[in-house]
């Protein structure tokens, strides 16, 4: 009797529907049958399944204690749904392991106690396979089928629903009385393709897995994975199919979800530049399909992370949600507002018509969107460097606008920020020398093209030379004398300013060394540095390395930081010149009075020296400015620092300074940059003067 069930046509068609292995055990442990999925997973072909026990598709290590668990599962059996229990591993044919899932199910066919078991390789993971069976006259089966998870219904060839299990209609919000009887289509959410009798085509679709779409009984919507299997005719009849269904609301939403993180800006709710380039892509297309105009549009916001460092970041997050929902409600509802990251945003402005005044448009946006902004308390003056570039006047394609954007907002920075500039084709011009510039400086760095000149540093009280200032200078074989202004900013953009900084360092330590034995006494040494020197600890082992090279004294070395720099990174800077003033190295505060001049950070930061900006030396005829020099010294003074003027050209500045008590100056009056060997000479010079 068992033999004849097993043999069953239809049961073997319920075990093959099933996307997972399926192996039918007996009470000894003998596999009695399997589906082609079992075949497949393990490589064994059935007829030698059918010939083996359960223990034998398991690891030698497993098969005893499986042995034994199969023996008191047997006496007391129990449904197991999948990964209830331990993990255990499937030996294939080839040797290999696969670590599996296994749900068991416990069947009684007359007198005799069968296992069902459904296997899953969890390497591969086979989404969405689960055991489908189908009972249909059979009450064990029924009842195997009744309590499946998953919507099974059964069809004619023409689609007509023949059974229904309870999750189909929970699934449709129908009872099963209604579902039988009623045409697929009908439960269709979407329209399926369709014979000319009206009928629906599913044999094209017979094994496939796709996501659908049915409708409940109140007309909503239920997205669900589907499976369409082929049932082979009965009794000479006509044959039909078997569909296996689930409910993927949660995946379809955890995938939007997903969707929406990765194409949007988590702080702004902005798209982001993955979206904002495919975004572009198809306005372009569209654009060009309609022959209209569009317009790419960068804004950064000037002086962005002074506010972030200054008040805080969550002040800065809350001015960047303000001029997003200031964008949105500026532009139109066909345009893109976009955040590429940090403080730039891109708009998108599309079917543009010829002749738009956009000059007007933007100036619109900085008077609306870059009004100011009270964030906590703090009235923030808020201004932008705006990029343009349209198509197709600039460019056609997604990846050149953007660049293009990127380059004239810069330009507008350069301009003095808070304007808005257009692209031109000389700004590429501009860009690619830059970038020219940037190759043949990397190229001077390893030929060692660059060299050190020394600007004297002079002691107003006794008239002698006290210290130099190391200054990089660069004359290619090329591009001829590229002077620092032009080729600093490039190492910094290029990354190349620690190299250069530290070559700087170590040459001019090991000169140091040579001048001050040549002049017969000692020097200082003052080295400028760069924000990114600061940031790595192995720049504090570098100046340590270089003092012990060179032989020098740490209280010789001085380095050289902006006042940007102090603004800019509290916790790390403060950090770092500690370090450095514990050994020995002074802090020196170059160009005093351009920037940020501050009389808290004054006394915060470890600061030995400032160095009065050349522009108010130069200037100190002026009554402003002459009153700025005086408020730098007598400040200077009263909180234990040294001060030096930078720039002194005129014997009348250098009156002006000795007569306010500034204590050291360095100008063109005394010297220009020497080379080391020619500091002894200079230097005596410039004391019987």
């Amino acid at each position: 009797m068992l033999r004849d069930a097993i043999d069953d046509e239809r049961l073997r068609l319920i075990i093959e529907a099933v996307p997972s292995a399926m192996v039918l055990v007996d009470a000894s442990g003998r596999i009695v049958l399997v589906n082609s999925e079992a075949e497949r997973s393990f490589g064994y072909p059935c007829a030698d399944l059918l010939t083996m026990g359960v223990e034998d598709l398991m690891p030698e290590r497993f098969r005893a204690r499986h042995g034994r668990e199969r023996a008191a599962y047997t006496a007391k059996p129990d449904r197991r749904a999948m990964g209830v229990g331990r993990e255990l591993f499937g030996l294939r044919r080839d040797g290999t392991e696969m670590p599996i899932e296994i749900g068991l199910n416990p069947i009684t066919l007359g007198e005799e106690r069968f296992v069902l078991a459904s296997i899953i390789d969890i390497t591969e993971r086979l989404r969405d396979q689960e055991a489908v069976a189908l009972a249909r006259e059979d009450a064990l089966w029924r009842s195997i089928l009744d309590t499946m998870p998953f919507a099974i219904i059964s069809t004619d060839a023409a689609g007509l629903i023949r059974t229904a299990n309870p999750a189909a209609a929970e699934l449709v919000d129908r009872s099963q009385a209604e579902l039988i009887g009623c045409s697929l289509v009908e439960i269709d959410g979407a329209q399926r393709q369709r014979y000319p009798d009206g009928t629906p085509v599913l044999a094209h679709a017979a094994g496939d897995e796709a996501e659908w779409t049915y409708r409940r009984k109140d007309g909503s919507l239920v997205p669900v994975h589907e499976w369409i299997v082929p049932l082979a005719p009965e009794d000479g009849g006509p044959g039909g199919f078997l569909v296996v269904a689930y409910d993927i609301t949660q995946r379809i939403e955890a995938r939007e979800r997903i969707e929406h993180i990765v194409t949007h800006d988590s702080l702004t709710n902005l798209p982001n530049r993955s979206l904002l380039v495919r975004h572009l892509d198809h306005a372009l297309e569209r654009a060009e399909r309609d022959g209209v105009e569009l317009a790419l549009v960068l804004i950064d916001l000037d002086q962005f992370k002074r506010i972030n460092d200054s008040l805080g970041h969550h002040i800065g997050d809350e001015l960047l949600i303000v001029v997003a929902e200031r964008l949105l409600a500026w532009t139109r509802a066909d345009d893109m507002v976009a955040r590429l990251g940090g403080d730039e945003f891109v708009i998108v402005l599309e079917d543009l018509v010829p002749g738009t005044d956009l000059e007007r448009r933007l100036e619109e946006l900085m008077t609306d969107v870059l009004a100011p902004v009270v964030v906590h308390g703090y009235e923030l003056a808020v201004t932008g460097s705006l990029g343009g570039a349209c198509f197709p006047a600039d460019g056609r394609d997604a990846a050149t606008l953007l660049k293009y954007v990127d380059i004239a907002m810069y330009q507008a920075k350069a301009a003095g920020r808070n304007g808005i500039c257009w692209f031109e084709p000389q700004m590429l011009v501009d860009n690619n020398d830059r970038l020219s510039l940037s190759a043949a400086l990397r190229q001077a760095l390893e030929l060692d093209e660059l060299s050190l000149v020394y600007q004297p540093q002079v002691d107003l009280a006794s008239g002698e030379v006290v210290g130099v200032e190391a200054l990089a200078r660069w004359i290619s074989p090329t591009l001829g004398a590229v002077p620092p202004d032009r080729f600093i900013p490039v190492a910094e953009d290029g990354g190349m300013i620690t190299q250069l900084g530290g070559w700087v360092l170590t040459t001019a330590c090991t000169a140091l060394a040579r001048m001050q034995e040549q002049l017969g006494r000692p020097l200082r040494l003052a080295v400028n540095v760069s924000p990114r020197q600061l940031r790595g600890r192995a720049w504090l082992e570098e100046i340590a390395s270089a003092i012990e090279t060179a032989g020098i004294e740490p209280s010789q070395l001085e380095v050289e930081i902006t006042e940007g720099l102090l603004i800019e990174d509290h916790g790390d800077v403060v950090a770092m010149l500690e370090s450095l003033r514990s050994l020995g190295v002074s802090i020196v505060v170059d160009d005093f009075g351009r920037g940020y001049s501050s009389l808290a950070y004054l006394t915060r930061f470890p600061i030995d020296k400032l160095k009065i900006d050349r522009s108010f030396v130069q200037e100190i005829s002026v009554a402003e400015n002459a009153a700025i020099v005086d408020a730098i010294i007598v400040m200077a003074h009263a909180l234990g620092m040294t001060v030096v003027a930078e720039g002194v050209e005129t014997e009348a500045q250098e009156r002006y300074l000795r007569e306010r008590g500034c204590d050291e100056v360095q100008g063109y009056l005394y010297s220009p940059g020497v080379p080391a060997g020619s500091l002894d000479m200079v230097a005596r010079a410039i004391s019987r003067d």
